[in-house]
């Protein structure tokens, strides 16, 4: 695929991912793009066309994708709140599982490759961090429902990425809350906040893991790649990275478990992703916490 010639069709791109996948494919490569998502106009003008595009439609998805032709298709689209896909199953399978194999579905006739988001909750995170051939066990409906449309693309007969991430954060107009902005809200206004010490993974800012999808697209690579920031530490850690960055009291921050939050949807806690597959083959670069930290920081306030 000639790379000033490509095209790419992005799902979800009002989004927080699908934003940051627009914005830097327009600003680092020549793929004629086409946005679509749920909403009747695009959030951000990046002067791309755009489509309204409802994914759990599948005559909807196979007119679009037939009418445009793209090269490649990035779903951006998800049903992301953990805690409400327990309660709301029906609507989180539809999101996460139907719309995807709708995707499938419309590909598969024109050979178009399908580049799609996973999760490190497709894991129990009993014995994390880990690589691409772990096997899964998820323990939320969340973390079914991500497995699942895997399994969809794995035996829908058309080429794929799959980019599993995790604890994913950054900015973008309209985007839903993040663990990232949470606790900058938060604790900018001085306010405490509880924090567990016993949940392992990676944060990842959104501009990584849209550089990495890039870069998997760029490289005609296929197949499962981890996508997420370099540093495994727990939630704690990371909050007192953030404090750091943004010169905030460390002792509005208090040391929780997990168990106290009584969440609906249980959590895999020792978990993490790690990127040796992608460092080599795609030269992924992720940041640590750190270098992440600050990038949102000048991000905050150069907006």
């Amino acid at each position: 695929m000639s790379q000033t010639k490509g095209k790419i069709l992005i799902t979800g791109a009002n989004g927080l991912l699908g934003q940051s996948v627009v914005s830097i494919f327009t600003r680092e490569s020549d793929f004629h793009l086409i946005q679509t998502s749920v909403e009747d106009k695009a959030y951000v003008d990046f002067g791309h066309t755009y489509i309204q595009l409802d994914i759990t439609n599948k005559e909807e998805v196979k007119k679009i994708v037939t009418d445009n032709k793209p090269d490649v298709i990035v779903n951006c689209a998800a049903f992301t709140d953990v805690d409400k896909c327990e309660t709301e199953r029906e609507l989180c399978w539809r999101l996460n599982v139907d719309a995807v194999k709708n995707l499938v579905i419309a590909a598969r006739p024109h050979g178009i490759k399908l580049v799609h988001y996973s999760t490190d909750y497709i894991f129990d995170g009993k014995n994390g961090p880990y690589d691409e051939l772990a096997v899964p066990n998820p323990i939320s409906f969340y973390g079914r429902s991500k497995l699942a449309s895997e399994n969809e693309i794995f035996t829908g007969g058309i080429r794929f990425g799959i980019a599993r991430t995790m604890v994913l954060f950054g900015v973008g107009y309209k985007v839903k809350p993040n663990f990232a902005l949470w606790l900058v809200d938060k604790l900018g206004k001085n306010e405490a906040v509880n924090i567990v010490d016993d949940m392992y993974g990676n944060s990842t800012i959104v501009d990584d893991l849209a550089y990495g999808s890039l870069k998997l697209i760029e490289m005609e690579r296929e197949g499962i790649y981890n996508l997420s920031g370099r540093d495994v530490e727990s939630r704690y850690d990371f909050t007192m990275k953030l404090c750091e960055v943004f010169e905030f009291d460390k002792k509005l921050v208090k040391k929780i478990k997990t168990k106290d939050l009584n969440q609906p949807a249980p959590r895999p806690l020792n978990s993490g992703l790690i990127t040796l597959k992608a460092e080599t083959e795609l030269g992924y670069k992720p940041m640590d916490s750190y270098e992440s930290l600050n990038l949102l920081k000048y991000q905050l306030t150069s907006t």
